[in-house]
């Protein structure tokens, strides 16, 4: 009886402990995930990348952000198990300000910068003294300087061009006295009544019914080193459902859609 009672025993710790690395891999590769994204673009491309990851057994919940502070901050806290809207400069920031831990798994699209005027037609109309509008968060303000100072309208300290942290006080020379107005990203469109042209991000612009190849009066390069990117929270970096989640974004369906949807405006970066 000592006997078998010790081999029911072993019996059920051997099974109780497969049905434990059963559940934590079936926790690991879950099949819903919630994913957060900016508004616009990122929208209409995550209908797409929903369908595809479906044929997979992955189901995605999008949940659309109107505000760049807050999809990194519902990822660290658990609320959302990936987000996709930013790019590396701006992750890289919000780790070391915020102290997240939030890695990249795969890269998007690269979404050129442009500056927009309600004012002007050409960046050669732009006026002595005028007010320019750039976004007030280091990586997208950085990013703005480079391109005012890439259109030979400013020139940055070279120390702060090659660590990417130009900030408005790097500024060394302004021959056109032009006025730095910093804003939240999301109130640049809205303020394009009040400053002769401004840096809109690509999923503001496109809300507010601007488009880069039209109505961009300063464009980035197609080649901008900004790609957007994937992100998920460092413990789950190897996790199945992530690998299936960037698959699902860089497959040739999503990236067809990508260029022929937005013609230029975005780029895949995959």
């Amino acid at each position: 009886m000592h006997t078998n009672f010790r081999r029911r025993t072993f019996a059920l710790a051997t099974l109780a402990a497969a049905l434990l690395a059963g559940s934590g891999a079936f926790a690991q590769d879950k099949n819903s995930i919630k994913v957060g994204v900016s508004v616009g673009n990122g929208e209409q491309i995550f209908e797409v990348v929903k369908k595809v990851a479906a044929k997979d057994g992955l189901n995605i919940q999008v949940v659309v952000f109107n505000d760049y502070q807050l999809p990194n901050a519902a990822l660290a806290s658990g609320d959302l198990d990936a987000n996709a809207f930013q790019h590396q400069p701006f992750l890289d920031n919000q780790n070391k300000a915020r102290g997240f831990d939030i890695v990249p798994v795969g890269l998007t699209i690269t979404a050129p910068l442009g500056f927009y005027s309600r004012k002007i037609k050409s960046i050669d109309q732009l006026p002595d003294g005028a007010s320019v509008g750039i976004q007030n968060d280091p990586s997208n303000g950085n990013r703005a300087l480079l391109l005012l100072q890439s259109a030979g309208l400013i020139t940055l300290k070279p120390e702060a061009v090659k660590n990417n942290n130009a900030t408005p006080l790097d500024v060394v020379t302004n021959p056109k006295k032009l006025k730095l107005v910093a804003l939240d990203a999301a109130q640049l469109p809205r303020s394009l009544d009040d400053l002769t042209i401004a840096s809109i991000n690509n999923d503001y612009a496109e809300k507010a019914g601007l488009s880069l190849n039209k109505d961009a009066v300063i464009k980035e390069s197609p080649k901008s080193p900004y790609a957007n990117l994937i992100a998920v929270r460092r413990a789950d970096k190897d996790k199945p459902w992530a690998k299936r989640l960037v698959a699902a974004y860089q497959s040739p369906e999503v990236k067809s859609f990508i260029e022929t949807q937005f013609k230029g405006s975005l780029v895949p970066a995959f």
